[in-house]
């Protein structure tokens, strides 16, 4: 499994603390967002040139381990 914590940081001075690729100001919300409306990683990387296919590849491990973490409460 790739070790995400290479291509993400969350610093409280970048983007109020959001996660985001390492060096930038592109969040994994934003990441996520644009993959869920159809668009590639190769559109990703055109209209961002700071990301690589690895560290969108990290935003997938990120969600993929933030979701499988949480904790599930039961709403009647």
């Amino acid at each position: 499994m790739m070790n995400y914590l290479n291509y993400i940081e969350s610093n409280s001075n970048v983007m109020l603390g959001k996660p985001v690729i390492k060096g930038t100001r592109i969040t994994v919300a934003l990441v996520l967002q644009r993959l869920s409306e159809g668009a590639s990683p190769q559109d990703l990387i055109k209209a961002y040139p700071a990301l690589t296919i690895e560290s969108i590849s990290a935003v997938l491990a990120y969600a993929s381990d933030a979701i499988g973490n949480e904790t599930i409460i039961a709403v009647a």
